[in-house]
């Protein structure tokens, strides 16, 4: 299907999303040419407003949906690798912020809200800056959005308190599910705070490299998703244990539903949600590249295949894995950290999303066959605090 005609990918009303899936390498060497050009602006804003308030600096990561998944992907990787000596990173939901402000925001702790909209016009990503400004007494915002005409980039004009990351023009996603936003906003964010791998250059090359191979994979691909199944397991370990909840959605969104979904870590897995498999389940596990994790991912997958209740258990791995079942594998020698490893990692999600939308008469590119799903949120009412 990835290698179909223009004719026939628009009839299939999938041409959009399959552009979009597949440009994503391209995107991210955008994203580190952008990166380069605001290194410098964008390290200052952090540095002085640390400074400034000479204390531990909360760095909240949020937006709805997607948006939100980006900042729950790159958490765990910032605690390992972020300075936590001038940071606490946190990932709250635009939607946890506006609906129970006083839960998740504290007056006197001073904060980066970090905020990731594709097209910055969800009434709760809006919202969120402005509650933030009334409850907190020392707040900075750091946007990071695809859309320069949308309400979050516009609000930035003249605000010495705000700093407007713009992402690729591309990245902003034309069909109804993100996929080059998601992946663009998370690389930017791990661009910016992760203080140990900076051998940017590298790990763009390393992700170009493997997100290129994805393609290759539709054949084994579609002989996973060949039989009769309408459940989809997604698990995985810290950032990939995160990336689960994005992988999935994507399916939920474009098969409309139509197929069921459940995802959780490898670990938590046993504790009451692996009862969701049956024999019409298929299983992907996100192996993690830290060695002492992946144990965890492979335990996970050897179980369920040796308890013979899916109908398939498959592993996504770099290069290798123990895992002695079916496999997707992408090769490259500069080994990834997971929250990086992610990236490539979504794209083999977003496939099966865009092969199993097709396999069940869905339309990828406008998949919610009432309208009552939007590619903006709409019907959300803000209420004064």
């Amino acid at each position: 299907m990835l290698r179909w005609s223009q004719d026939k990918l628009e009839k299939n009303n999938a041409d959009i999303t399959t552009r979009e899936i597949l440009q994503q390498p391209k995107l991210w060497e955008e994203v580190l040419d952008i990166y380069k050009e605001n290194e410098h602006k964008v390290n200052k804003f952090l540095h002085d407003f640390s400074e400034e308030t000479g204390k531990k600096v909360r760095v909240i990561f949020t937006g709805a949906g997607t948006s939100a998944y980006a900042g729950d992907v790159v958490r765990p990787h910032l605690i390992r690798y972020g300075d936590t000596d001038k940071y606490i990173f946190e990932a709250i939901p635009t939607t946890d912020i506006v609906s129970a402000p006083y839960n998740y925001l504290k007056e006197d702790i001073p904060t980066v809200l970090v905020s990731f909209a594709r097209s910055g016009n969800s009434p709760e990503s809006v919202a969120a800056i402005e509650l933030a400004n009334e409850v907190v007494r020392e707040i900075r915002h750091l946007i990071i959005s695809c859309a320069p005409e949308g309400k979050l980039a516009q609000n930035t004009k003249d605000d010495p308190h705000s700093y407007l990351i713009l992402m690729p023009e591309l990245s902003n996603d034309q069909g109804f599910a993100m996929t080059g936003s998601f992946t663009c906003m998370t690389l930017t964010s791990l661009f910016i705070f992760d203080e140990k791998h900076k051998d940017h250059k590298e790990i763009v090359d390393a992700m170009v490299s493997m997100g290129n191979q994805v393609s290759d994979l539709e054949e084994n691909i579609d002989l996973i998703l060949n039989g009769d199944f309408n459940r989809v397991v997604y698990l995985g370990s810290a950032s990939l244990g995160a990336l689960t909840r994005e992988a999935q959605l994507k399916l939920l969104e474009l098969t409309a539903g139509k197929v069921s979904t459940s995802y959780d870590t490898s670990l938590g897995f046993r504790h009451g949600p692996k009862s969701f498999v049956d024999e019409q389940t298929l299983v992907f596990t996100f192996i993690s590249n830290d060695l002492y994790t992946s144990k965890y991912d492979v335990d996970i997958l050897e179980e369920i295949k040796g308890n013979d209740i899916a109908q398939s258990v498959v592993g996504i791995a770099q290069n290798k894995t123990s895992y002695t079942g079916d496999s997707l594998l992408l090769d490259e020698d500069y080994i990834l950290s997971d929250a990086y490893l992610a990236l490539p990692y979504v794209m083999i999600a977003q496939v099966v999303s865009l092969l199993t939308a097709v396999k069940v008469g869905n339309k990828p590119d406008t998949p919610s066959p009432t309208g009552t799903v939007n590619r903006v949120v709409q019907g959300v009412t803000i209420h004064k605090l």
